[in-house]
């Protein structure tokens, strides 16, 4: 087991965080807190965690590329993403997996350099391709028993930025950590 700021990880999940090229990422549920309001108008509001935005900005800047597939369209998404410097935003995605593929192939990497984060089951084919799958702690129980690792943060709680600081521990990279507005 290694010791992380965040509690005891296994050896295994700890090496596999060592080879990770790019993290992809599922949005609501992971980057939120998974609960979509919605006004009298139509209008769709979420919200991002400060953490998991200064975790991204800070992997990517350690030279970890990320990509986000979400299942739905929104705007607020987008422009989340694009302001953490995300190049990779795919949304109206709800089977994951071939666009994983795609992106994987365009940086060539393989799966055992890919983490995947996600909440429920349509992550599940994208969370057992990647070498590194991962599932939020407040994630769907059959979520949790097929990831290879649980985050002690909840979705839209900072459990991005837990896992940002994870692969960059493994990477010794964590201690260069810098972050800019998020």
């Amino acid at each position: 087991m290694v010791e992380t700021l965040y509690g005891e990880v296994a050896d295994d999940v700890f090496n596999k965080a060592s080879s990770i090229k790019l993290l992809v990422c599922d949005v609501d549920g992971v980057f939120s807190d998974g609960r979509i309001y919605l006004g009298n108008d139509g209008e769709e509001l979420k919200a991002f965690h400060t953490k998991d935005g200064f975790g991204i900005k800070a992997l990517i800047a350690s030279g970890v590329e990320v990509a986000i597939i979400t299942g739905r369209n929104s705007r607020i998404v987008h422009d989340r993403m694009s302001a953490l410097n995300i190049k990779h935003i795919i949304q109206g995605k709800e089977d994951k997996l071939p666009t994983m593929k795609d992106i994987m192939s365009s940086l060539s990497l393989t799966a055992e350099q890919v983490a995947y984060i996600g909440d429920d089951m349509a992550d599940m084919p994208c969370i057992e391709l990647a070498s590194l799958g991962v599932a939020v702690n407040d994630a769907h129980p059959y979520v949790i028993k097929h990831a290879n690792y649980c985050t002690f943060t909840k979705g839209g709680f900072g459990a991005v930025r837990e896992l940002c600081d994870l692969i960059m521990l493994s990477q010794n990279t964590l201690q260069d950590a810098k972050g800019a507005s998020v």
